[in-house]
C-alpha cells in the first residue's frame, strides 16, 4: 500500500499519527501491528486505560484517535470528547464491541464520524481510516442499521432466537474479535467445526458477518458486552 499524497506537486502527504485506545491486550496487540505495517500511518501510542489516553492527547496533537468505549476507567466518549476540543481538525473512530442504539448514537453526538465493531480484518481497518481521511464515515452494516431505524422508525419485533450452550460461547467469543483458531483453542474444539456453528448462528439471527451477529445478539439479550 503506498502513501497518499498531498495537493502541493504530488509529494507523499505526512503519514496520519494515530492514538490508539483499546483495553483488551491481544486486540490492542493486534491493531497496534497492523497500524505499524501501514505505511501511511505514524502510531504515537497505544493506550490501555482512558487516563494514559487523555494525558497523551493533552500533551502530544494526533489526526486520529481509534477508541474502544468500555474502559476499565471511563468511557471512550471522554477520549472523543476532548479530542474534539483540542484538535478540531482531527478525525474519531470507535472500534468497539458495543452496538446498541445508546452507545452508538452518544459516540456520534460526541464526535465520532466512523464506527467499526472488532472484527474488522487489517483490510477492512486501513481501509476504513483512508475512507475516514477522505471525509467519508465507514461504519459497520449494522451500525448504519441503527442510524437508519432511528431516522425511519423503529422495525417490528421479531421473536428471539434459542442458541445453544456452544452458540452462545462462540459469540462471546466473537465479540472479542478471536479468529476461528483462537476460538477453536478458547473453546477446545476442533478449528473445522466453529465455521459450522457461526453458519448456524447466523441463520438463527438473520445475520451476514460477524458485526450483525454480535449486534443481533446484544440487542436481544442473548449476549452482554
Amino acid at each position: 500500500m503506498t502513501n497518499t499524497t498531498d495537493d502541493s506537486g504530488g509529494q507523499p502527504a505526512p503519514p496520519v499519527r494515530v492514538l490508539l485506545l483499546e483495553d483488551d491486550t491481544p486486540l490492542r496487540e493486534r491493531f497496534a501491528r497492523i497500524l505499524g505495517d501501514w505505511p501511511g500511518g505514524e502510531l504515537v501510542a497505544a493506550c490501555a486505560t482512558l487516563s494514559e489516553a487523555l494525558d497523551r492527547l493533552h500533551r502530544q496533537p494526533v489526526d486520529l484517535l481509534m477508541a474502544d468505549l468500555n474502559l476499565p476507567d471511563g468511557h471512550g466518549i471522554e477520549a472523543i470528547q476532548l479530542l474534539r476540543r483540542l484538535y478540531p481538525e482531527a478525525d474519531a473512530m470507535v472500534i468497539s464491541a458495543l452496538a446498541d442504539d445508546e452507545t452508538v448514537l452518544g459516540a456520534i453526538e460526541a464526535g465520532a464520524v466512523g464506527y467499526l465493531l472488532k472484527d474488522a480484518d487489517s483490510l477492512e481497518l486501513v481501509e476504513a481510516i483512508q475512507e475516514l481521511r477522505a471525509g467519508r464515515s465507514p461504519i459497520s452494516s449494522s451500525i448504519a442499521r441503527i442510524l437508519v431505524r432511528r431516522m425511519g422508525g423503529s422495525t417490528p419485533a421479531t421473536p428471539t432466537p434459542e442458541l445453544t450452550p456452544r452458540e452462545t460461547e462462540i459469540l462471546r467469543g466473537i465479540a472479542k474479535g478471536f479468529t476461528y483458531t483462537e476460538l477453536a483453542e478458547w473453546l477446545g474444539i476442533s478449528r473445522h467445526t466453529v465455521p459450522v456453528h457461526i453458519k448456524n448462528i447466523y441463520r438463527k439471527l438473520a445475520a451476514n458477518n460477524r458485526s450483525e451477529a454480535v449486534y443481533e445478539a446484544s440487542k436481544r439479550g442473548l449476549i452482554k458486552l
